[in-house]
């Protein structure tokens, strides 16, 4: 790669998260170039002295370095497929969301142009990014992590997860999954406290304490899961599946909806059917794991 470039890099797509990771850039002194469908977005940044591409080509054509963050990867693929010729030797850091396998693909395509391919799941609101609470995973080519590593550590903690493109996306899941159960859990015991006139604040102040110290339980669980070994003497899947029934039930006869909480019942009930109400709640995960193909 060309070292006149070592310093310069490119961010494509300036929205919320674009803004900010060229104002970073540029507030550490770095040469940035900007490019945006709508030119309009740029302005502000080329007020701080940003560089404005006329087009996604010479954008990408400027930088050895090429961040992209826009809406989707179709996005992703209208911007980069008329501006395919300029990336030959560079590095294209795809911090755009999306999902394992198409990054997968975009990671052949960016090879099949001559470049190297690191895809980024963010997990920063835009406010954070640059602050100790940002940090980013990435995976594809561990040599432009390697090369550029100072600066993506710009934007937050950078951890290089693996050299296939979409294991950042499936990490991205992964943990999105975690959240969205928490959310689930919350809608439910909010909808719960109503029923009875309880205020969603009052239900809350009690509820983040109690949840963050049973977050302690999921080190133990994950050492569990990996050991494969469930052995328990204290809460198992029998006393969980039975409170959870309860659970169900008393929330029926309120009048509120259960279709959040039974399919976790049906995974404690599946556990138990095959024998091992005395395990580990962990224990439940073996009923969700992909079957491994035969034949």
């Amino acid at each position: 790669m060309n070292t006149d470039h070592k310093h310069s890099i490119t961010v494509i797509g300036l929205g919320n998260l674009g803004q900010v990771l060229a104002g970073t850039f540029l507030d550490q002194g770095h040469r940035t170039t900007v490019w945006n469908r709508s030119p309009g977005k740029a302005d502000a940044l080329v007020d701080r002295g940003a560089v404005r591409a006329a087009t996604a080509a010479e954008a990408i054509a400027a930088s050895d370095l090429v961040i992209l963050c826009v809406l989707d990867y179709e996005t992703v693929r209208e911007v980069l497929t008329p501006a395919a010729g300029p990336l030959a030797g560079r590095a294209l850091v795809n911090l755009t969301s999306g999902t394992p396998q198409p990054a997968r693909e975009l990671a052949a395509w960016t090879a099949e142009h001559g470049a190297a391919y690191l895809d980024g799941a963010v997990y920063a609101v835009p406010q954070t990014i640059g602050t100790s609470e940002a940090f980013v995973l990435y995976s594809g080519s561990l040599n432009v992590f390697g090369t550029y590593k100072d600066q993506l550590g710009l934007l937050g903690k950078s951890t290089f997860v693996g050299p296939d493109a979409g294991l950042a996306s499936v990490y991205d899941i992964a943990l999105l999954s975690g959240m969205y159960g928490m959310f689930g859990g919350f809608f439910q015991s909010v909808a719960l406290g109503d029923s009875a006139q309880i205020k969603a604040a009052e239900i809350t102040d009690l509820l983040v304490p109690w949840l963050k110290a049973a977050a302690d339980a999921l080190p133990g669980f994950a050492r569990e899961i990996d050991s494969g070994d469930y052995a328990t003497e204290t809460s198992n899947l029998a006393i969980n599946t039975v409170g959870l029934a309860n659970i169900l039930s008393a929330t029926k006869a309120q009048g509120i909806d259960v279709a959040l909480l039974a399919p976790l019942h049906s995974l404690f009930q599946h556990q138990i059917e095959q024998g091992h109400g005395a395990a580990s709640l962990a224990r439940a995960i073996e009923s969700l794991r992909r079957k491994a193909v035969v034949g």
